[in-house]
Parts: C-alpha cells; sequence; structure tokens
C-alpha cells in the first residue's frame, strides 16, 4: 500500500486564525506547490497526508486548528515525537512518498527522513505528475 505524503507549508488561511475551528488539511493550507499536491492527491483518489511541523502525520480525515510552528523551532524533544509519529502513522504502508523542492527541502525534513524506521519505504519525488 503507498502513501503520498509532503511537508506543510507557512501559508495558511489567516482566516482561521485564532477562531478556534478545527479543519482538515486541505482546509488550512494555502501555498500553491502544497494545493497543487493534495489536490492531485484527491484527483486520483490516492492515499496522502501532510507531515506538520506541530502535529506530526495528518491525514485529510483529521482536523486540527490553526497553528504557527516553525521547522527551525522544533526542540529535539519535539523532533523525537515527531519522528515516533512518523512510524506510528505510517508503518501500514509499504512506500512512502515524499513530495518534495529540493531547493527548498528544509533540513528538519532531511533529517526526519534519515532517523525514521520506515527510510526504506521512503521514495523521495519532485513531480506532481508522478501520483498516480
Amino acid at each position: 500500500m503507498r502513501i503520498y505524503i509532503t511537508h506543510c507549508s507557512a501559508k495558511k488561511d489567516d482566516s482561521l486564525k485564532n477562531s478556534g475551528n478545527k479543519v482538515p488539511p486541505d482546509k488550512l493550507y494555502t501555498a500553491t506547490p502544497t494545493k497543487r499536491f493534495m489536490n492531485k492527491c484527491k484527483e486520483k483518489k490516492t492515499n496522502w497526508a501532510i507531515f506538520s511541523d506541530l502535529y506530526g502525520v495528518w491525514f485529510p480525515g483529521m482536523e486540527h486548528e490553526w497553528y504557527e510552528k516553525e521547522p527551525d523551532k522544533v526542540t529535539e524533544q519535539e523532533f523525537t515525537e515527531l519522528v515516533n509519529n512518523f512510524d506510528r502513522k505510517l508503518q501500514n504502508y509499504d512506500e512512502i512518498w515524499f513530495y518534495h523542492n529540493p531547493g527548498r527541502f528544509h533540513s528538519l525534513y532531511k533529517r526526519l527522513l534519515q532517523e525514521t524506521r520506515l527510510k526504506d519505504r521512503v521514495k523521495l519525488f519532485t513531480h506532481i505528475r508522478e501520483i498516480i
């Protein structure tokens, strides 16, 4: 079983800020590359998720509040929790396809993919058309 995943973005729907409303990831993130990723996954009816610097693996059926968490601000303890979250939530997938822009791929996500117990299942990809 395959899942497509990408990292979160700083661009979010600011109308949700301080509202207390919980929404799925496709209602929160507004950055163009993230939107394209989510829309393509929905179009292809495939498994997908967003990797949030705060919430970890965020599946489309889950809802969370607007948040602000920069990857540079993740502590070592939080990082360990994020790796454990990644491992736990994605353990049932044989293939984990991680969408990224090599020129803007934060070191936090590189490190995550090096330290996950599932690293042998991860395939990095850079083109939306690879979502099938």
